[in-house]
């Protein structure tokens, strides 16, 4: 009998995991001013640093997220910079769970983001869209933007709370997540 529940239990859970892959390939992530795979327009780079961008964060679109969203959070991450850790370039938590996309522009000082909607501090050291903007002959960087599903309507994070804690507690709270990977050099 216990070979039998086993087994049951077993494919069972393979079903399951197979249903959630299927379930988890229609929330998708995507943008009219950020190609998947495409280099990143001068109109998103950083001004700083040795770049002269205008900063402004792409316009993005999210489509079919998981049942019991009740809120999202989106990320940038650089995981070619030359940090040891990557580079944390915008993160966006409490988006309520009707919203489906973001303005260009949303993320920078003068930027409208939804009610309830709270930028969290970047590598750059401040709140907000920082664009790419990596070293003079460092080769092509990827950007990968990411929506994450959330199952609660709010994350409770302190007023200083860092990128790493923030991404800690996205993931503990994830139902999906979709992205989109935008590349630069200079």
């Amino acid at each position: 009998m216990f070979a039998n529940t086993w087994k049951a239990g077993v494919f069972g859970a393979c079903a399951l995991a197979a249903s959630a892959t299927v379930w988890a390939e229609g929330f998708t992530l995507g943008s009219p001013t950020v190609g998947d795979g495409q280099r990143m327009a001068e109109q998103q780079v950083f001004n700083g640093f040795g770049c002269a961008g205008g900063n402004v964060s792409p316009a993005l679109v999210w489509r079919n997220p998981p049942e019991g969203t009740q809120s999202y959070a989106l990320t940038v991450y650089d995981p070619d910079a030359p940090t040891g850790s990557g580079w944390w370039h915008w993160v966006v938590v409490n988006l309520p769970a009707q919203t489906t996309g973001l303005a260009a522009g949303a993320g920078n000082p003068q930027g409208v983001l939804p009610a309830g909607a709270r930028q969290i501090g970047t590598d750059f050291g401040v709140p907000g869209y920082g664009g790419p903007c990596p070293p003079q002959g460092h080769g092509v960087h990827r950007y990968v933007f990411t929506v994450h599903a959330l199952k609660t309507p709010h994350l409770d994070l302190p007023a200083n709370a860092t990128a790493a804690l923030a991404g800690f507690m996205i993931r503990a709270n994830s139902l999906g997540s979709a992205s989109l990977t935008a590349t630069y050099s200079r």
